[in-house]
């Protein structure tokens, strides 16, 4: 079943009911980008992806999205490694974690080995623990990505440390 349009906000917290029943479903980049620029708290969409995936609920409403792509930093792009640049829930539970499983099994059937994602300073990654990922770094705040030879204008996560997460290793899983 293919998911219905994204729910606009909700102006209560009734959206992350316990009796909400999550499954994945196929999701276009379009979609997921939208999913993205209405729910996520601090990024705008990625500027392109290798796939994406999403989590409705029992009435086929799509309650998350995960975006996954080339890793960011061009020392991980090696061909073998994907980094899930965004994921966007709309509060309902347990949905970051199913997104985050189905992702490393996805991206393990394309012949990947490496999946990585970061959180920021402040988010307790319990979704990412609850998948079997672990912390493999802690980065430092970054002043900005502006320099000379590349003037770029300052965005709300700079200054803002970060931790590098990993998927759990082929044979773990």
């Amino acid at each position: 079943m293919v998911p219905t349009a994204t729910p606009p906000r909700p102006q209560t917290a009734a959206r992350s009911r316990k009796d909400t029943r999550l499954h994945l479903v196929p999701v276009r980049q379009k979609d997921a980008k939208e999913f993205v620029t209405v729910w996520h708290r601090h990024h705008k969409p990625p500027p392109g992806a290798v796939f994406t995936l999403g989590a409705a609920d029992q009435n086929g409403i799509l309650r998350a999205v995960a975006i996954v792509g080339r890793p960011v930093a061009r020392h991980f792009d090696d061909g073998h490694t994907l980094e899930v640049t965004r994921s966007a829930t709309d509060g309902v539970r347990n949905a970051n974690s199913l997104l985050y499983g189905a992702a490393w099994r996805a991206a393990k059937a394309l012949g990947y080995t490496r999946l990585i994602t970061y959180t920021q300073e402040g988010e307790t990654g319990a979704s990412l623990r609850a998948a079997g990922w672990t912390v493999i770094a802690q980065r430092r705040p970054r002043p900005g990505w502006s320099c000379s030879s590349r003037p770029r204008t300052a965005q709300g996560t700079d200054n803002v440390a970060r931790t590098l997460w990993e998927a759990p290793p082929i044979d773990a899983t």
